[in-house]
Formats: C-alpha cells, sequence, structure tokens
C-alpha cells in the first residue's frame, strides 16, 4: 500500500502481529505484556498476554505500567508549555535555575549548558541509565546538593548526542522554577487532566491494586518481584505510571502535529508537538536506543523528549523506549500512515523497543508500504514541457519568458545553447517523441523534476529545479549524458 493514510490489515497480518505480541511471555522475557496497534482512534488490534502480576491474570489496556523514559516526553511537553508561556527560554543557562550547578575537578569541557542542550540531549553530559535508575525518590535539595559537587561532562554542549537522565532531572528543577510548582503535580494538572488521560500518574496509589503492573526481574528460572520506588525528583526522567490506553491518546496526540496543516488542540501547540518530533541532535545508530539491527540504515536522532529515525522506504518514525527496574515500555509511530503500536512489559530491560519496532516493521512490509513519489505541481509540468522544446531547439525568447535572471547569469545562454548542442550530438541526435520520461525517484520536491530525452546513442539526462516565488520560473536547468 503506498497511500498517505488509512490503512487495509487483512486476517493474516494480523496473525503475523499477534505472534510478534505473544513472543516476549511464550520466550521467558517478561511475566506479562500489553501491545496494541492502532491508527488514530482505531485500533487494529490489542492483546494482554501471560500476567499483569505472578499469579494473576492477563494485562488489560487499563493496567497502569511504569513506562519508564516514555515519561521524558512528558517532561518537555510541560517545559514547552512554560516556554510558550513566556515563563521560560530553552536558551537560557541551566544555571539559571540551578544555581549549584557546577563542574568536576575532572571535567576537559566547562561551558554551561542551556536548557535547550538539556532537553536535546547535547549538554556535554555522559550517558548514565544504571546509576540514574537507582535515584528516583531522591529530594531536589538532594539533587542540587549532587550537582554541587560537581558534575562530569566529556563533550561541549550542543556538540554530540549522549543520553543523560540526570540532565533531564535538572529540567524538572527548571519545571518547578518556572512555574512555582511542584514537576508532578504541574504535569498532571497542565498535561495530563486535560488530555484525559485517567490512567497515568506519578504514584502506583492512585490506582486501584489490579490495575497495577508488578514489576519483575529473572533470577535463574524465577520471577524476582521488585519493590517501587517512591516518586522524587528523578520521577521526571521515568517516573510515570500509564496505560496503553492513555499512551494511544498521547501518539495520537503527538501524531496530529505532523499532519498537513495541523490545529491546535490540548495543552501544547501542534507547532510545539512538532518540534519535539524533529531532530535536534543528530546520533550513531544504537539498538539499545530504538530500533534494530535490520534498520541500521536510518537516520536517527534525538528532537526534544523523543526519538526519530527516516528511513529511505518508510519515511519518519517517531518514537521513545523505556527501561527501569521491573519495566520494559516503547511507543512508535509511522509518520506518514499515522500506524502507531505501543508495548508494555514487566520485567527488567525485557526489551520492549524490540517488540513495538519488530510489529510495527512487520505490519508495513506485510501492507506493501513505500513512500509515496511527491507529486508534481501542474506548474512544475507545463514549465518542463517548455524546458524539454528548449533542450530541442534552443531560443533565447523562450529562455526569458520561463527562466529566473539567474540562469544566464550563472551560465550565459551561448554557452548553454553550444553546450546542448555538443550533448545532442553525442547521443546521435533526440527522438521526437512529445512525451516527458520522468525520472522519478530522482525528484525530490514539487518543484523539482528530472526527465530524459532519447536519442539514437544514448539519451539526455535534464533536471530543472523551480523558484520559491511568484512568478514561478525556472532557477535551474543542467542537461547531461544519462549513464547508461
Amino acid at each position: 500500500m503506498s497511500a498517505k493514510s488509512g490503512v487495509n490489515m487483512d486476517q493474516e497480518l494480523l496473525k503475523g502481529v499477534e505472534e510478534l505480541m505473544n513472543k516476549p511471555v511464550i520466550d521467558g522475557k517478561c511475566p506479562g505484556i500489553y501491545a496494541t496497534l492502532f491508527q488514530g482512534e482505531e485500533v487494529l488490534i490489542e492483546k494482554g498476554i501471560g500476567q499483569y502480576k505472578v499469579g494473576q491474570g492477563a494485562p488489560t489496556a487499563d493496567t497502569s505500567f511504569r513506562i519508564a523514559s516514555c515519561t521524558k516526553s512528558f517532561t518537555i511537553a510541560a517545559l514547552l508549555v512554560l516556554r510558550d508561556r513566556g515563563a521560560l527560554d530553552l536558551n537560557q543557562p541551566i544555571t539559571d535555575f540551578v544555581e549549584e550547578y557546577r563542574f568536576s575537578q575532572i571535567s576537559t569541557y566547562k561551558t554551561i549548558p542551556t536548557v535547550g542542550q538539556l532537553a536535546a540531549m547535547s549538554s556535554g553530559l555522559p550517558s548514565d541509565d544504571p546509576w540514574a535508575d537507582r535515584q528516583e525518590s531522591i529530594s531536589g535539595q538532594a539533587l542540587r546538593e549532587i550537582v554541587s559537587r560537581g558534575v562530569h561532562t566529556t563533550s561541549n554542549p550542543g556538540a554530540i548526542y549522549q543520553y543523560s537522565n540526570l540532565g533531564f532531572a535538572l529540567l524538572g528543577q527548571v519545571i518547578e522554577r518556572a512555574s512555582g510548582r511542584d514537576f508532578r503535580e504541574f504535569v498532571t494538572s497542565e498535561i495530563l487532566k486535560p488530555l484525559g488521560m485517567s490512567g497515568s500518574g506519578f504514584d502506583k496509589e492512585l490506582f486501584a491494586p489490579d490495575r497495577v503492573a508488578v514489576g519483575y526481574r529473572k533470577s535463574g528460572e524465577n520471577w524476582l518481584e521488585l519493590p517501587f520506588t517512591s516518586s522524587g525528583a528523578f520521577s521526571c526522567i521515568g517516573g510515570l505510571f500509564s496505560s496503553a490506553r492513555d499512551l494511544r491518546t498521547w501518539a495520537q496526540w503527538m501524531h496530529s502535529a505532523l499532519v498537513p496543516n495541523a490545529k491546535n488542540s490540548g495543552p501544547l501547540s501542534a507547532q510545539s508537538r512538532h518540534s519535539m518530533q524533529q531532530i535536534v541532535t543528530s546520533s550513531p545508530f544504537n539498538t539499545h536506543l530504538a530500533t534494530v539491527p535490520s534498520n541500521a540504515h536510518r537516520a536517527f536522532g534525538y528532537g526534544l523528549g523523543l526519538f526519530v529515525e527516516f528511513d529511505p522506504k518508510y519515511g519518519q518514525f517517531v518514537s521513545h523506549s523505556g527501561g527501569y527496574p521491573g519495566f520494559s515500555s516503547h511507543m512508535r509511530w509511522h509518520v506518514p500512515t499515522g500506524l502507531s503500536v505501543v508495548v508494555l512489559e514487566n520485567a527488567t530491560y525485557s526489551g520492549a523497543w524490540a517488540t513495538a519496532t519488530g510489529i510495527l516493521d512487520y505490519a508495513l512490509e506485510k501492507m506493501g508500504y513505500e513512500l509515496p513519489l511527491e507529486d508534481k505541481w501542474p506548474h512544475t509540468l507545463e514549465l518542463a514541457k517548455q524546458a524539454d522544446l528548449l533542450v530541442r531547439n534552443w531560443s533565447s525568447t523562450l529562455a526569458d519568458e520561463i527562466f529566473e535572471e539567474n540562469v544566464d547569469m550563472d551560465v550565459p545562454y551561448g554557452e548553454r545553447q553550444s553546450s546542448i548542442t555538443a550533448l545532442i550530438a553525442e547521443v546521435g541526435g533526440l527522438s521526437a517523441s512529445s512525451m516527458l520520461n520522468e525520472v522519478k525517484t530522482a525528484s525530490d520536491s514539487p518543484l523539482h523534476f528530472v526527465w530524459d530525452i532519447p536519442g539514437k546513442s544514448g539519451s539526455l539526462r535534464c533536471e530543472i529545479r523551480l523558484n520559491p516565488i511568484t512568478p514561478i520560473r525556472i532557477q535551474t536547468l543542467n542537461v547531461k549524458k544519462a549513464e547508461a
């Protein structure tokens, strides 16, 4: 399928998706899983497998799991709500909000990062998952005391991607200082409640015991139940509980900012949500963070609280993973179709990212999805026809009609005509066909057109690119001999 919206899921495809959903429990990676594949408000398939608590039943769409680092997108949404209200600027140094921020003696780089660099994972702070996962319950005062002793920095701010949980914990302090409110209360009242996410919050006591998944780690052949940590200053890195139903709402809302002419809705503008889902800091490919080894060809980076991938065949994906003692989570959506997946598992680092990525890639492959070619504007096709006539029979009068002034300035008409005449001779003269033989995969926008003109002993490859203003004209004409 190549349509930009709408999906056609046959029963064979859905059966394959279901098998992928079952696999983590069958393979013993986690006691329980809840997985859902959806597009917009339409749930295509969803399933709870295994046990939300060992000895109990399967999780449901309303079972709340610790979603770990998927929380980071909620942290950024809160940050941008305050930015949009004028309460902070992403270009402010972190010391405007956390005066205690200091560098360690062994740090080579000692430039203060901005709030935006912390949000984009380019603050210079190193990766810190195992340590940070155990800091959730500390107080804001304790966090400030930690950074006052000196943080290690391993690169200049803005230089490279490094996944820093400490950096996001500091963003929680920014939110509290800018809003004058507790981070958790701000996210709950300003983000969760307006979106109707009643199955989400920072304290398991908010939910009935049979509505909360229990986390485990494997000990030999047994599942060892892990205690819940209490909420604190590091909750903004991964402390949110949420259900599959709520994360569907979140994914739909985020994706709605990426459609043409997106409308404002909910607590954050479409423009700000859009900015979260564009690469700010590029990153080397990393299987642990977002994708699987077979997708190593994808361009990959961090936006603001979300990962972004670009695949040559499928286009853009947006996602985030979560790994926490006792839990693994992943949410992911395919931008061109809106096809989305959420996977929640109740075991330490069990690999929900691999399950979710496998489900979405499998669905797109079985649907036969490929990025549609850009539709050419009528003006582009008409100017291509005029350029085709010009190549066949040069006319300075026609050139003046269809070209911007830069074309003659870049390469004078006389020189262009001589070059084209020589190329025509090289291919033994041109065919008399009036049809444009478009080279579809070479055109990259509605204002770009590439076509071949056949000759007796080869072809000419012609390319035009149009200007960005009215009246619309050609700003680029390239003609060369096409490779065999």
